[in-house]
């Protein structure tokens, strides 16, 4: 979760004390409950706040176990690793950022979470290539980039989601979501300060093509 300021600045690197005590994430629940793991001084670069990913995986606690997850801006890694903590059979996180992507690597090594596979690329590349299902799918672009209508589309366009799939997403609470493609469904929302999360269902019994 690269991200800048709802305004479109870019965050400083951290520099005191206080900003490096932020280059951290706490796995807040699961198997890893409690275990910190670092990420870089990359430029915009935090984790979701713990409030945040405590609502969210109160909202997806029946669907975590077993589940095949998707974080196409992993970021830190706090959303993935998260869920694995949670009981989630597999996470793929696509993260561009190439010292990020190290980073990612050594919670891999460092949790022994083979459960967890990286991908060091662009998220709409990686859409580009072989779709597979998946249960859960995380998405919290960089805000001023405006790319969750061409990952929902891309998302969309077939492959990528279980029968029943789950998508997160988050945005400035001032920019509107792209439309709901067919099928498409938003199940929970909220505000968090300047950051507005949602939780939305892809359904393909409304499409007509459950038994």
């Amino acid at each position: 979760m690269i991200r800048r300021t709802p305004s479109g600045k870019r965050e400083s690197a951290p520099s005191n004390a206080a900003g490096r005590s932020r280059q951290q994430l706490r796995i807040i629940g699961g198997a890893w409950r409690g275990r910190h793991l670092h990420f870089p001084a990359v430029l915009g670069l935090r984790p979701t706040p713990d409030r945040v990913r405590e609502t969210l995986f109160n909202w997806l606690q029946p669907i975590i176990p077993g589940a095949r997850c998707l974080d196409l801006f992993a970021g830190s890694g706090a959303l993935s690793f998260e869920a694995l903590s949670r009981g989630a059979a597999e996470a793929v996180l696509v993260e561009r950022d190439a010292a990020a992507a190290h980073a990612l690597q050594q919670h891999v090594e460092t949790l022994r979470a083979s459960q967890a596979r990286i991908v060091p690329d662009d998220a709409l590349h990686y859409l580009r290539g072989t779709p597979h299902p998946y249960d859960v799918i995380f998405l919290d672009p960089p805000f001023q980039d405006q790319l969750l209508p061409a990952c929902v589309a891309a998302l969309a366009a077939g492959g990528w989601l279980a029968p029943r799939a789950w998508i997160y997403l988050e945005a400035d609470k001032r920019t509107p979501l792209p439309p709901w493609p067919p099928g498409w469904s938003l199940h929970r929302s909220k505000i968090a300060g300047e950051v507005g999360y949602y939780l939305a269902l892809y359904s393909d019994s409304e499409l007509g093509n459950s038994p």
